[in-house]
């Protein structure tokens, strides 16, 4: 599901956006888009801060008359959101106060397929790549969403696997290491250490033919025999050649 929200208080002009968009939807159909529609900014900044709204794409007009794009956009920043903003206008005037907000996007109406659907082949595509560095793992009656480069290691404790994160929380899971390591070994900073340990390669800090050191102060103790193996798979992570 791809989120877009459109903003627009001119319904001839966002019907019209919307046309392009529904026919994107059509041509691009694995995309699946979610498109949700505001007639003035501030009813997109409270569902925002309100609902907990998250959507990856803003679509808005930069003139609007209770409250224009680029204030909108600023306020979007100062509440941490990070989602992409293509800025519509009729006029190229305030293109550099887009770039002050990290807008995507400045296009000039009227828009068209031609000029929107590459932008949005081009961050869908992003947006894939980036939620690929995540993944849910269910934590007792809810779902969590980890992100993987915030997985420090993973410890087996009994039947109980427990991962650790770098702001130093933790938390437990009630499945196997194997599948814990099944979902992991897709990323290539994942490696076991022994059968009660994965590791992330990239928050090692040390490591010796005894023992690794991670960057949260961790040390675990390396099985016999399996330092070398563990070390090339290290050197080759960074280097991307054989030791």
């Amino acid at each position: 599901m791809y989120r877009i929200a459109l903003c627009d208080d001119e319904e001839k002009e966002m019907n019209k956006t919307k046309e392009i968009l529904d026919g994107y939807g059509i041509k691009r159909s694995e995309a699946c888009l979610e498109v949700v529609f505001f007639d003035n900014a501030d009813k997109l900044l409270a569902r925002i801060r309100d609902y907990q709204y998250t959507p990856d794409l803003i679509v808005m007009d930069i003139y609007m008359p209770k409250k224009m794009g680029i204030d909108a956009a600023k306020e979007l920043r100062a509440m941490g959101s990070s989602c992409n903003i293509i800025f519509l206008t009729t006029s190229k005037e305030h293109a550099l106060d887009a770039f002050g907000v990290e807008a995507t996007q400045y296009l000039v109406k009227p828009l068209s397929e031609e000029v929107l659907f590459p932008i949005l082949d081009r961050l869908i595509e992003e947006n894939k790549e980036v939620r690929k560095k995540y993944l849910l793992f269910r934590i007792g009656n809810s779902i969590r969403r980890v992100e993987v480069n915030d997985i420090v290691y993973c410890e087996a404790q009994g039947k109980i696997q427990c991962l650790h994160f770098t702001d130093g929380s933790q938390c437990e899971l009630r499945i196997t290491m194997s599948e814990i390591y099944e979902r992991l070994s897709q990323y290539q900073e994942f490696v076991r250490a022994g059968i009660s340990y994965i590791v992330n390669l990239e928050h090692i800090e040390s490591m010796s033919r005894q023992e690794m050191r991670m960057d949260n102060g961790k040390v675990i103790f390396l099985p016999r025999g399996s330092f070398q193996l563990l070390r090339e798979r290290y050197f080759g992570f960074y280097c991307e050649d054989d030791f």
